[in-house]
């Protein structure tokens, strides 16, 4: 497999006046906040963002769209589900320690603690609750979570205990050899522990196909 994902097509913008009133009053935080010289820097911003469209945007937006160049191998499908896996688990690591914002989630995809009638009565209809952020962090850790466990090389492993003792036998019947495990036999699997941990899995990799579109920073 050979992926490599150009950046996308770059635009000057003007940020003058909301980098200062981040900086101010903290990101998003300030809609209300207006005195006359924030009232003047947004204006000088929309001004220089105007300048910035007619001239360097102008060249800039003739570029080609982002470069996309990608070669699937006929060994990257043997297991495809795991190949896919080492891409997606370190997007979603980059993306929530990049995010800049979050999604609606329903509240039936997390734990009651987490819900919007878990949180304190919002002050407008129109606000976010105090756990909005929060449900989203669960999804996405959650999401990490699963395929973090698809790629790890112990999957299986770690549910199995003891030794194998294999002894070969004379079947009459085929007059070939069968496998008997001898008297020393102390192998054995934890399924039910297995099962439990698949069905975590599955419901994280269920979060991921259903908030698919929501991944972006």
């Amino acid at each position: 497999m050979y992926v490599k994902i150009g950046p996308y097509r770059f635009r000057m913008i003007s940020n003058i006046h909301t980098n200062y009133m981040n900086w101010k009053y903290g990101r998003n935080e300030w809609e209300d906040n207006h005195n006359k010289f924030e009232v003047l820097l947004e204006k000088y911003e929309d001004l220089l963002q105007k300048v910035y469209n007619k001239t360097a945007n102008k060249l800039l937006d003739k570029r080609s769209d982002q470069k996309i160049k990608v070669r699937i191998d006929r060994y990257d499908i043997w297991s495809m589900d795991h190949t896919i896996a080492h891409i997606i688990h370190p997007m979603l690591v980059q993306l929530k320690a990049d995010k800049y914002g979050g999604p609606w989630v329903d509240d039936e995809d997390v734990p009651e603690e987490l819900r919007s009638t878990s949180a304190p009565p919002k002050e407008n209809g129109w606000d976010i609750d105090d756990n909005h952020f929060k449900r989203w962090d669960y999804v996405l850790e959650r999401m990490t979570w699963s395929f973090e466990q698809i790629i790890r090389k112990d999957r299986e492993t770690q549910f199995y205990s003891g030794n194998h003792d294999l002894i070969f036998v004379d079947d009459e019947e085929t007059n070939m050899k069968r496998i008997e495990f001898g008297s020393n036999n102390t192998f054995k699997v934890d399924t039910e522990a297995q099962k439990l941990y698949e069905h975590e899995i599955q419901k994280g990799l269920n979060l991921f196909a259903k908030y698919y579109f929501s991944l972006w920073s």
